[in-house]
């Protein structure tokens, strides 16, 4: 088989499937029973990797129970809760297929998608990029945000990730790149995908309500991903400092011309309330110019440190690290 060709290819030796899962005890066997049913229908070996990030929860032990009876299914336990983006690193590296698939482990991307993705994989698609139609069932103060923030992000680095989503099928060409060739630590799985290049395209989905009862995202967690993504694909809030180094050199030209006018008028000069508000002001300009190099700075120390992304604490299912046992489904 060759990834590369955009000609069409043949069926998949194996799909891979890759969940990261967070406090999913309560809905993960009704989200494999509905992967099974799907992959079951497309003709093909599978494996589905489950990768728990550390629930404090029983999801492991629940995935480890589902293992038993179905040869197709892994699972790995990280450590301690790394976060989604390590989750999904996990997964892809655990994964062997021709293809790999990444949802969420909440049922929000409908695995009924999943042959539209995969039939434009075989016809020379490198990314299929689910990318969300009707975010109706999200949380409207979440999804605003998230759109204004996607929408920023796409102006400054140049990557387009309106309405996207974690929700992908990667040829294995891309699938090796992300893996190995790009070593950095901190990761923003969206915007990598896209950064990547090939050949893609978008496959719009309704977003479907969620098998959880509380979102294991946060306001901050989004807002410490933006931070990530800005940082590891811009240098534009670089830009800003140089952007307030003008404005201070304007505002002491300004500042400093009125008071000539009036030294050389014989006025006095009052100018104690603009002396404190332009101290003020140029404070501000400097404390936000080194939180923005603090930023660039921890970046750089967090990848030079070389500590690995994740740690593997567990694993189940499979038939040992050599090979697995794959379900074949013939028509």
């Amino acid at each position: 088989m060759s990834s590369s060709s955009f000609s069409g290819r043949p069926v998949a030796r194996l799909l891979s499937v890759v969940l990261p899962a967070y406090r999913e005890e309560a809905g993960i066997a009704r989200v494999l029973a509905e992967l099974e049913q799907v992959l079951a229908s497309l003709d093909v070996s599978f494996e589905v990797i489950v990768v728990d990030d550390g629930s404090p929860d029983r999801t492991f032990q629940r995935v480890s129970e589902l293992c038993a009876a179905r040869p197709w299914l892994r699972g790995l336990r990280l450590s301690r809760n790394f976060g989604k983006e390590s989750a999904l690193l996990a997964g892809l590296q655990a994964a062997r297929g021709d293809a790999v698939i990444t949802l969420d482990a909440d049922l929000q991307h409908p695995p009924a998608l999943i042959p539209e993705l995969v039939a434009a994989w075989r016809q020379g698609v490198m990314v299929v990029n689910g990318v969300k139609a009707d975010r109706s069932v999200e949380h409207q103060g979440y999804a605003s945000l998230a759109t204004l923030i996607t929408e920023g992000l796409g102006r400054l680095t140049g990557i387009s990730l309106r309405d996207a989503s974690d929700y992908k099928l990667l040829d294995r060409q891309v699938v090796d790149i992300l893996t190995d060739s790009l070593a950095e630590r901190e990761r923003f799985f969206r915007g990598l995908s896209q950064w990547v290049g090939f050949h893609q395209v978008d496959v719009p989905f309704k977003v479907a309500p969620s098998t959880r009862r509380t979102r294991n995202w946060s306001f901050g967690g989004l807002l410490r991903l933006t931070g990530t993504a800005l940082v590891s694909f811009t240098s534009a809030p670089l830009q800003v400092i140089t952007v307030l180094g003008v404005l201070t050199l304007l505002m002491a030209v300004l500042v400093g011309g009125e008071a000539l006018v009036s030294r050389m008028a014989g006025r006095a000069v009052s100018g104690f309330t603009t002396l404190i508000l332009t101290l003020l002001i140029i404070g501000s300009f400097i404390m936000i110019s080194l939180g923005i190099l603090g930023a660039y700075v921890a970046k750089i120390y967090e990848e030079i440190k070389g500590r690995p992304s994740y740690l593997v604490a567990e694993r189940c299912g499979g038939a040992g690290r050599g090979g697995h046992r794959y379900r074949r489904v013939r028509r």
